[in-house]
């Protein structure tokens, strides 16, 4: 099985498959084929902590979705059910047609899974990982060198092929990884902040290689918390404390942010921001060097004039004080903010 915190390589076996979801309550699903996943009331518990609480989810095939939320939102626990790894306390899946966990053995030939923590044998070489996944996949001895061949090229690992993967760098793993999930070609990836513990380059790359992956076809479910990779993303679920806060792509959930925002620019930030943050109509306040994102109640006029009013009351100065487009930050901060408040 495949589980954080282990040097186990991420594979699904039967062992780890529950066979039946009992849970007389269970909603019904009409399979849409244009779908690659379809949830609903998806839930889990564990004990009296509530890690994912009646998750709705429709996934489209052929594009990049993306679960963005904080640590402990509920988003590996997300991955692991509908990868069949761990048993929903309630709610039905299906994953690309196949009802999940029950028929996730057969689910396994059809799915990668990318864990956050680097999950191959370390003390192998990087094709030995390879060879012993492309086993585990039952791939054909004529068609194991030739995919071996393919993602090693794909994934730049000629030069690394023969090191250890124990000895390889944050990039090279990352690469590694992905090789390893998309070795026999699944239709969908699932990847659980794969980006995690690389440098800003590799990661733009990576994110290269996954648009590859989804133009070939390869639907993509990859959980973040980097603003700059969710916006990437053709569609966002954004979780927070196990729920569905909202959904949509990028620019839609900017268009119906429930906020308005304005960028405030002074020689005294941090005694601006906790002024501000005293008002009741500021929703947040965020200092980017000497520049404050402010994020301000929808209904309220002028954001920009009352801010700089508030500022002058104090005794304090701001050089510019100017309304501004909404950004996803602001979109995750007023959503999980709006809900907690709720």
């Amino acid at each position: 099985s495949c589980n954080e915190g282990t040097n186990e390589p991420p594979h699904i076996g039967a062992a780890d498959m529950p066979t039946t979801l009992n849970h007389p309550a269970a909603p019904s699903l009409e399979q849409d084929h244009q779908l690659a996943i379809e949830a609903r009331g998806m839930s889990k518990d564990f004990g009296k902590v509530h890690a994912v609480r009646e998750l709705d989810l429709d996934v489209p095939r052929g594009r990049i979705y993306g679960f963005l939320g904080p640590n402990g939102s509920g988003k590996s626990t997300t991955i692991r059910m509908l990868c069949g790894l761990l048993t929903p306390t309630a709610g039905v899946i299906s994953v690309l047609g196949f009802r999940v966990p029950a028929q996730a053995e057969d689910l396994r030939r059809k799915v990668g899974y990318m864990t956050q923590k680097f999950s191959l044998y370390e003390d192998l070489t990087a094709l030995e990982n390879l060879q012993f996944m492309a086993n585990i996949h039952s791939l054909p001895r004529a068609l194991r060198r030739s995919r071996i061949n393919t993602v090693g090229e794909r994934f730049q690992l000629e030069s690394f092929l023969r090191q250890r993967a124990g000895t390889l760098s944050g990039g090279q793993r990352q690469r590694l990884a992905l090789a390893a999930a998309t070795l026999h070609q699944p239709e969908l990836l699932f990847l659980d902040e794969p980006t995690s513990a690389v440098d800003p380059e590799n990661r733009r790359a990576f994110w290269e290689t996954l648009f590859d992956l989804v133009a070939e076809g390869t639907t993509i479910l990859v959980s973040t918390h980097y603003m700059d990779e969710a916006e990437r993303c053709h569609s966002l679920a954004i979780l927070d404390q196990g729920r569905l806060v909202t959904e949509g792509s990028p620019d839609a959930l900017a268009r119906a942010i429930d906020a308005r925002v304005a960028v405030v620019e002074s020689p005294q930030p941090r005694r601006v921001s906790k002024i501000l943050q005293e008002r009741d109509f500021v929703l947040s306040s965020a200092q980017i060097g000497n520049t404050l994102r402010v994020l301000v109640r929808k209904d309220t006029p002028n954001p920009s004039t009352m801010i700089r009013s508030v500022i002058e009351e104090a005794g304090l100065r701001a050089i510019s004080a100017e309304d501004a487009e909404p950004n996803l930050e602001d979109v995750f901060v007023a959503a999980t903010r709006a809900r907690r408040g709720s």
